[in-house]
């Protein structure tokens, strides 16, 4: 199965009670613990590529090793995206390197300066059969290059940074987005909240009422979880407050909502950095990285294959790549020659 856009997994997510996970991947052993868990699971999946690890990693890279992924495992229904795009320049060049699907965020502008850059985002995107990601409201949070709000700004006026339902509505008809990452609650990085995280669920159920069909994003959606935090902590990390959203609330969220793609970062990061930490303090005279990247990628491909269940997505891939066969297997320009037969 080559790549595909997260058209036909949206189509069925959307009313079928589960959403698709998008991880986010910077090198060899993230993808391969990923791909991993989801061949496991037969969970259709999004990898998503941000700007630091565009930097980070050298876009050749990443295609090589996500196009490694795609021969390993044909079957898997893959989506490749560009996550949190800040600029018009970027998604051109991320719609150029062969993403499926990409995100322009333009949540921190004003208003209509969002509407514009979005619509001329889903202009060139569209173009070239990509679908289009934006963003309306905003979190709090720090995670890579996105600085969200100040966390005391942020609680003390709540419900003044939640996606607006109406203008949520007015967004859409404007930019003719294919999905819209919502403000519900959630927050970037580890230490999202000082207490735990309600989801603001009557705020989701008003998107939908006034956005009808429109696939929600949920960003800054890891969970912290605690059996990482504590190995951090016990081998010489310092984390001590780290929280993150309730998995159940993620669930309630995908089963019950019209959330059809939730963001995981932090928790890869989480899984990687304890496990390597554990080996290092356990086998001080370790030093092939083999024998810790090893275990670390054994931790991640755990991790992300609970994540599925909570997701809902586990044993979906063959109803995805089903949907995909059904539209006619619709590919970017990109891919038309090049990759699919």
């Amino acid at each position: 199965m080559p790549l595909m856009t997260t058209k036909p997994m949206f189509d069925l997510a959307y009313s079928g009670g589960f959403a698709v996970g998008a991880f986010n991947v910077n090198n060899m052993e993230l993808a391969q613990s990923i791909i991993d868990a989801c061949s496991r699971e037969k969970s259709p999946l999004i990898l998503q590529i941000s700007k630091g690890a565009r930097k980070y990693a050298n876009i050749r890279y990443l295609k090589h090793i996500i196009d490694a992924a795609v021969e390993e495992h044909p079957e898997l229904p893959i989506a490749i995206h560009c996550d949190h795009g800040d600029t018009l320049e970027l998604i051109q060049t991320c719609v150029n390197d062969g993403y499926t699907s990409v995100m322009i965020d333009g949540s921190h502008h004003p208003y209509d300066h969002n509407v514009k850059i979005s619509a001329d985002a889903v202009k060139i995107a569209h173009a070239a059969g990509v679908v289009v990601e934006a963003e309306l409201g905003m979190l709090h949070g720090i995670e890579e290059d996105v600085v969200g709000l100040d966390a005391a700004e942020y609680e003390k006026n709540v419900e003044k940074f939640l996606t607006d339902p109406q203008q949520a509505a007015d967004f859409y008809k404007q930019t003719n987005i294919d999905s819209l990452a919502v403000a519900i609650g959630t927050s970037h990085g580890a230490f999202k909240f000082k207490s735990e995280a309600k989801l603001a669920f009557n705020r989701i159920e008003q998107i939908m009422k006034t956005c009808p069909g429109l696939p929600l994003v949920m960003h800054g959606s890891s969970s912290v979880p605690q059996e990482f935090i504590d190995l951090v902590n016990k081998y010489g990390g310092a984390m001590p407050n780290a929280k993150g959203v309730p998995e159940e609330q993620i669930s309630m969220a995908v089963r019950n909502y019209g959330v059809c793609k939730v963001n995981i970062d932090t928790d890869l990061r989480l899984a990687m950095t304890a496990k390597i930490r554990e080996v290092f303090a356990t086998k001080p005279a370790e030093f092939d990285p083999r024998n810790y990247l090893g275990p670390a990628r054994e931790a991640i491909t755990s991790m992300v294959q609970r994540k599925l269940h909570i997701l809902n997505s586990a044993g979906k891939m063959d109803a995805i790549n089903k949907q995909w066969e059904k539209l006619g297997k619709p590919m970017p320009k990109f891919y038309t020659k090049a990759k699919v037969a």
